[in-house]
């Protein structure tokens, strides 16, 4: 749609699903409202789910601004079946930064509603823009309300996170609080939310209102579920990241020439008790790196008739690392250069070892599931 301040904005194919469930809803209520419309209703509520959805972005802006200001990087802004999300590149590193960068996403809507509620005295609410403008002003304080319930991934879940992580000086303890907040929040809307509609509608409410209720608060629990989930995996993967170093997940290796049986190559391996083999030239420089997935394809009785050579993928740039690298540099540089294995180099260009990302990965699995 655009790049205000350079940030890009993205409406995803889910937010014409929404937006034609609102037309719908709305434009029913239109006809009680101003039946003199007609058809043209839907066309009225139609603009009321635009002029929702410019609120919502102006609320991600908020976000966004915020984020930027404390240079932490905005990927981008979507505009999706649930509102609207501001991917922002890095976590902020105090919790007070945490608490505005969330608070002031509500604080916003809360000014929109106002405002639209200060309009709302100058017109007719018998009118079509009374409508609106009483649409739009209940819309922002239900978003801003809704935000601000205590429970990952809405913002006032982080701004919970935020607080614990002030009083006991630990991140994750705030988003264990926040994302467990989280959880029971989608149990509670889960459940009472379709009561409410019901105690709310009366007799009144038919067969397909109240499926439509039931759906809606099945999917809205799931995504908060989801994303309090979410949040923790990113948290403990943030928390592992500075123990995430080369050296210490960096097998021993051995060079063999590239017509060396494969049998034979692995026996030297177990005797030297490394876990990777390199293909070396005749100067014993490093070309090639022996695949371990390659090898497990070949029966044993078939390695001592297979080169190590035949196996082995040639050193292209980006398979060398250095010994010294860690936490985000090193999954930085692992997607830049998507491999099995990589030779991994000390300051001085001699062979430290070999690291595999089936290493990286348990590591890192490690981590996101310890409770």
């Amino acid at each position: 749609m655009g790049r205000p301040f350079g940030v890009p904005i993205y409406v995803t194919p889910t937010w014409f699903l929404i937006a034609a469930l609102i037309t719908w809803l709305f434009g029913d209520q239109l006809d009680g409202v101003l039946p003199e419309l007609g058809f043209t209703r839907y066309l009225v509520a139609f603009s009321f789910a635009v002029a929702f959805y410019a609120s919502v972005l102006v609320h991600e802006l908020a976000h966004t601004l915020v984020a930027l200001r404390y240079r932490l990087g905005v990927r981008r802004i979507q505009l999706q079946f649930f509102g609207g999300v501001s991917e922002i590149e890095k976590e902020a590193e105090t919790p007070g930064k945490e608490f505005w960068l969330a608070f002031v996403g509500p604080l916003l809507s809360l000014v929109l509603g106002g405002l639209c509620w200060l309009l709302t005295l100058t017109v007719r609410l018998e009118t079509v823009p009374g409508v609106l403008l009483a649409g739009l002003m209940v819309a922002n304080l239900v978003v801003a309300v809704f935000n601000l319930l205590p429970g990952l991934p809405l913002d006032g879940g982080r701004m919970l996170r935020a607080v614990v992580w002030g009083i006991t000086k630990r991140p994750m303890s705030g988003t264990l609080a926040a994302a467990w907040t989280g959880r029971m929040l989608a149990v509670l809307v889960l459940f009472g939310l379709p009561m409410f509609a019901a105690a709310r509608g009366g007799s009144a409410r038919s067969a397909g209102d109240s499926l439509l209720d039931a759906a809606l608060a099945a999917v809205l629990a799931v995504v908060i579920w989801n994303g309090a989930g979410n949040a923790v995996r990113n948290a403990r993967l943030k928390e592992a990241l500075p123990g995430l170093t080369v050296r210490s997940l960096t097998r021993r290796a051995v060079s063999v020439a590239a017509d060396t049986p494969v049998g034979e190559a692995l026996r030297r391996a177990r005797e030297a008790q490394a876990g990777a083999v390199v293909v070396a030239d005749a100067n014993g420089t490093p070309i090639a790196l022996v695949k371990e997935a390659a090898v497990l394809r070949v029966p044993e009785h078939r390695r001592p008739w297979i080169a190590a050579g035949a196996l082995a993928r040639s050193l292209e740039p980006g398979l060398t690392l250095t010994a010294d690298l860690d936490g985000e540099q090193l999954l930085a540089a692992l997607r830049t250069t998507p491999a099995s294995e990589y030779l991994v180099l000390e300051a001085d260009g001699t062979l430290y070892g070999v690291l595999a990302v089936a290493d990286v990965e348990r590591r890192l699995s490690a981590a996101l599931t310890r409770r």
